[in-house]
């Protein structure tokens, strides 16, 4: 789809920058990154997830066409940016993109809120998208829903690879350390009403559905047996309904990484995209070198992600190579070690820096929604917090 962007500036004036565009960039640098992010619409009165996306979006797509999309509920919006190269550029787009849903949903009387589950409960039954396949899923994974009043928002990273093979190796040598971007992004913890005890409820509302967890090592012909098989039995409705942590997207050339909660911050958006591209590119170099991928056990892989969910970055993590329990930023700081040439070779290592600095100092998303909550104990001061950052891009 073709990059279209915004004339704004890439970032706040107390805000690090991310480095620009280079005019032949290493090999590193040019593999392309995509991000989606998925996002509530609430009343501005009541706060409560509000059915509004089908007008919202009609209004947005005037200036953003293609890139603001339906989600599973008309309480959700997603937006998609083009890939890119550029760690400016993928800012920028992102920060248009949320601009452009902020208008479109004051249009509407509501607030743009990013945060991997509701705040406050709705105030019915959520209504699904009018689209038939979204239909079909709720009448065969009725136990998914609920009672319809239950949504989540991630926001999945897309890096470019040249074929499904190379995205399955990725996703094999990638797999340890998605518990630690799932904790640096843990951003879901009230669940309508109520403070859940975990930095992301939405990790677990999500694993009600079918094929949600950590990836299987696969390679190209396994993973066709695989997903075949899964369509076959019904286990799955179609292939697209693969969910693993890691998968290869099934319409365009990447390995999408999903372990994330959508963030209000947007340069906690940017850290995450770029931090998977880095990997991608050290990862990818030594797959050409014909190192082998590692060997996890698939109990300990799952215990790692579980405590992600639970702590966040405000306690203990596990390093699922060896099974140490470990703070969970000294876990992060071994993925900044690991990706660091990948980011050096990007120009992107000064930012990274940058950022992981003041997300240590400010916490990460669950901690803030915390904070917020603190101050009155009112969840409505929490969803305005979050709709006022996510609108500051």
């Amino acid at each position: 789809m073709a990059l279209v962007l915004s004339p704004a500036t890439p970032g706040l004036a107390h805000d690090p920058l991310p480095p620009a565009a280079h005019a032949h960039p290493p090999a590193a640098a040019r593999l392309t990154m995509g991000v989606e992010e998925e996002f509530l619409l609430v009343d501005r009165r009541t706060r409560a997830p509000v059915g509004r996306a089908p007008r919202v979006i009609e209004a947005a797509a005037r200036a953003l066409g293609s890139l603001v999309q339906p989600e599973l509920f008309t309480a959700q919006v997603e937006t998609c940016t083009s890939p890119t190269a550029s760690t400016a550029v993928l800012r920028a787009e992102l920060a248009w993109l949320r601009a452009g849903l902020v208008r479109a949903a004051a249009g509407e009387d509501c607030l743009l809120v990013a945060s991997g589950t509701p705040v406050i409960p709705p105030e019915g039954p959520l209504t699904l998208t009018p689209d038939d396949r979204y239909r079909r899923m709720a009448v065969r994974f009725a136990s998914a829903f609920g009672d319809y009043d239950q949504v989540v928002c991630g926001c999945h990273v897309h890096v470019g690879v040249t074929s499904r093979a190379e995205a399955l190796d990725l996703a094999n040598r990638i797999r340890p350390w998605l518990p630690t971007l799932q904790a640096m992004t843990a951003n879901s913890p009230f669940d309508r009403g109520r403070d859940t005890g975990h930095a992301s409820w939405r990790a677990v509302e999500h694993a009600n559905w079918p094929t949600v967890g950590p990836a299987p090592v696969l390679d190209e012909a396994a993973y066709e047996r695989i997903a075949g098989d899964l369509v076959r039995c019904g286990a799955l409705l179609d292939r697209r309904m693969i969910y693993w942590y890691a998968r290869p997207s099934e319409h365009v050339p990447t390995l999408e990484i999903r372990v994330a909660d959508v963030n209000a911050r947007l340069d906690g958006v940017v850290l995450l995209a770029v931090l998977v591209r880095g990997l991608a590119a050290v990862l990818g170099e030594e797959a050409r070198e014909g190192r082998p991928a590692p060997t996890l056990e698939c109990g300990r892989l799952r215990e790692a992600h579980r405590l992600a969910a639970v702590h966040g970055l405000g306690g203990e993590g596990l390093e699922p190579v060896g099974g140490a329990r470990l703070p969970a930023w000294d876990l992060v700081e071994r993925l900044r070690e690991r990706a660091a040439p990948g980011l050096c070779a990007a120009g992107d290592l000064p930012y990274v820096d940058a950022l992981l600095d003041r997300l240590r100092a400010e916490g990460d998303g669950a901690a803030r929604q915390r904070a917020s909550h603190g101050l009155r104990g009112r969840l409505t001061d929490v969803v305005d917090a979050l709709a006022a950052t996510t609108a500051r891009a």
